[in-house]
């Protein structure tokens, strides 16, 4: 979804026109990006637009935030000059919706915008903030409708009828494609995002779930008490040292260097490893294979088409027999989020159990089990949650 752009030859080159009419996304899910707007509550969208503009604030503190990835797509500062616009223009059109009777709308140049705004000159440092006003802004409007006024009607300049309804909706696919758009900056932003909040990460995480204990055990059960584990995505520790409690060697690794660091001054061994690049062997047995695999609530930062690489290489260094659990979140695409332990933008795949199974089977693991849960937390929707148990074939 790339919107055009145009400007003098010494300028970045132009971006193909973007032509299609994506009010479909309204009536069946956006294939690109995953947004599905049925699932979305009028209720929720002061929330999702602002949430959204948080995690363009801190993708502006990316060194590379106004770099092209190809000549001719937007960067990330570009992408947000343009979501910021998008909000006011939407802010005017649902004020006339509220205001007029079934208003027409003019059309919107984007081509003309991006020129007329320099977004690839813009200042990271101010986008930023200027964006998550614009946000909020427009979000208050929204949280303002009264129940009776979300069916109030405008149309746009090609005739396409919507009422406020809809049109928050759109409004949201369009913020939210966006995100997908720079999803190819998951990887940095989120390590980056751990690393800066390794210690607030820390105390949000120092008591262990019940659930996750009872997991814990069932892995210990599986692998016996005097095994010797990898661990993925070690974090602060907490599940190592439990391990380590019950008699278990683990081999605490991140990618996180943030954590690494926190770990080595708490006197632990640790490694910074990132599990779809870096060897897995185990440095301190000269390479014999691990007898399991505990990976919480890690690998869900994992791309889709990374994660069946992923999962072959922790099989390569498991033995047969051995025993892997890992925790997903569980639904459909991926998206990027700011709420929980960190407040800084995190980016998530979500699965779904069928899939998954298939990639842990063609990776050389026999799924004993793949639990379903759901988490509660505070002041957001529950989430759901898929662990599995796993053993190498």
């Amino acid at each position: 979804m790339t919107p055009p752009m145009s400007g003098p030859v010494s300028g970045p080159a132009p971006v193909p026109p973007d032509t299609k009419d994506w009010t479909w996304v309204l009536d069946r899910p956006c294939e690109e990006c995953g947004y599905d707007a049925s699932t979305v509550s009028v209720a929720d969208l002061p929330h999702l637009i602002r949430a959204n503009a948080v995690v363009w604030l801190g993708l502006m503190g990316v060194p590379e935030v106004a770099e092209r990835p190809q000549p001719d797509v937007w960067s990330p500062l570009e992408y947000a000059a343009h979501v910021h616009d998008v909000h006011q223009v939407f802010h005017e059109r649902l004020i006339a919706m509220m205001t007029e009777h079934e208003p027409h709308f003019p059309n919107w140049d984007q081509d003309s915008a991006a020129v007329a705004g320099r977004y690839d000159q813009q200042v990271p440092a101010i986008i930023g903030p200027t964006l998550v006003a614009a946000a909020y802004a427009v979000g208050d409007v929204y949280a303002s409708v009264p129940d009776d006024d979300w069916g109030r009607k405008g149309v746009r300049s090609d005739g396409s009828v919507f009422n406020i309804a809809s049109l928050g909706r759109y409004h949201l696919h369009d913020i939210e494609h966006h995100l997908h758009d720079v999803a190819y900056l998951a990887d940095r932003v989120t390590i980056a995002a751990y690393d800066q909040h390794s210690e607030e990460y820390a105390a949000g995480t120092a008591v262990m779930p019940d659930e996750v204990h009872s997991n814990l055990i069932r892995f210990v059960n599986m692998v016996g008490t005097e095994a010797r584990v990898l661990e993925i995505g070690t974090g602060p520790g907490r599940d190592a040292q439990e391990m380590e409690r019950i008699g278990l060697s683990v081999r605490r690794t991140d990618v996180s260097q943030g954590f690494v660091d926190r770990l080595h001054a708490g006197g632990f061994l640790a490694d910074l490893v990132d599990p779809l690049t870096d060897d897995l062997t185990d440095p301190l047995r000269g390479g014999a294979p691990y007898d399991g695999v505990w990976a919480n609530a890690s690998l869900l930062h994992v791309r889709r088409d990374a994660l069946p690489a992923v999962l072959g290489r922790l099989a390569d260094v498991t033995r047969p027999g051995g025993a892997l659990h890992l925790t997903l979140k569980g639904g459909d695409g991926a998206r990027w989020s700011v709420h929980g332990n960190v407040g800084a933008p995190r980016f998530f795949t979500f699965w779904r159990e069928e899939p998954l199974r298939e990639h842990l089977a063609a990776a050389g693991w026999e799924v004993d089990e793949v639990q379903h849960g759901m988490s509660e937390p505070v002041g957001r929707p529950s989430e759901e949650w898929l662990a599995v148990f796993a053993t190498r074939r």
